[in-house]
C-alpha cells in the first residue's frame, strides 16, 4: 500500500487525514504552516506567499496571504471536526533567498514568519516546530498519520520536526 501525497501549491491550502501526506515543494521566501490534529489524525497546510492582505486590494486566494490563509486553515480545520485545543502548529521555510537584493530592509521571508508567529500566537494555537529563515529553499512532507514534517533542503539531509 503506497502512499499518497497530495501537493499544496502557492498560495493554496489543503485539508487531509491519514494516510495522505501533504507536500509543499520548494519553498523559497513562502512560508508553509501545518495544522494537526492528532487526536483525529487530520491536519492542513497552508502555502504562504506575503504577510498580509491589508495593503491589496484585489481578489486573492485565502492561502496567499498569512493573515487570511491561517483564519481560513483554523476555519476548515474546526469544520472537519478538529477542536481549537488540540491543534499544534508547524512553521517552515521563510529564507532570505535574495540576500543581495535586500540588505536594507527586511526580508519578505522574515516578515512572513513573522506575521504567521503573530496569527498563530493571537489563535492560541500553539507553534510546536520551526525550521525558518536561511539561505536554503525547503521542500515540507507532512504526514498525517503522526504528524511528522520532513524538511529537504538540497544537497542536505532530511530533517525533522
Amino acid at each position: 500500500m503506497g502512499e499518497e501525497n497530495r501537493v499544496v501549491g502557492i498560495a493554496e491550502i489543503a485539508l487531509s487525514q491519514s494516510p495522505q501526506r501533504l507536500v509543499a515543494y520548494g519553498l523559497g521566501s513562502c512560508v508553509g504552516v501545518t495544522l494537526y490534529d492528532a487526536k483525529n489524525q487530520t491536519g492542513g497546510m497552508a502555502h504562504v506567499m506575503l504577510p498580509s492582505s491589508k495593503l491589496h486590494s484585489t481578489e486573492a486566494p485565502p492561502g496567499k496571504y498569512a493573515d487570511t490563509a491561517m483564519s481560513h486553515l483554523l476555519a476548515e480545520m474546526l469544520k472537519t471536526g478538529s477542536l481549537l485545543r488540540y491543534l499544534e502548529a508547524k512553521v517552515i521555510g521563510g529564507a532570505n533567498m535574495f540576500a543581495s537584493l535586500t540588505q536594507s530592509s527586511v526580508p519578505i521571508g522574515l516578515r512572513n514568519v513573522s506575521a504567521v508567529r503573530q496569527i498563530l500566537g493571537e489563535m492560541g494555537i500553539p507553534i510546536v516546530g520551526e525550521d525558518v529563515g536561511g539561505t536554503h529553499g525547503r521542500t515540507v512532507i507532512f504526514n498525517l498519520e503522526d504528524g511528522r514534517v520532513e524538511i529537504r533542503k538540497l544537497n542536505l539531509p532530511p530533517e525533522y520536526l
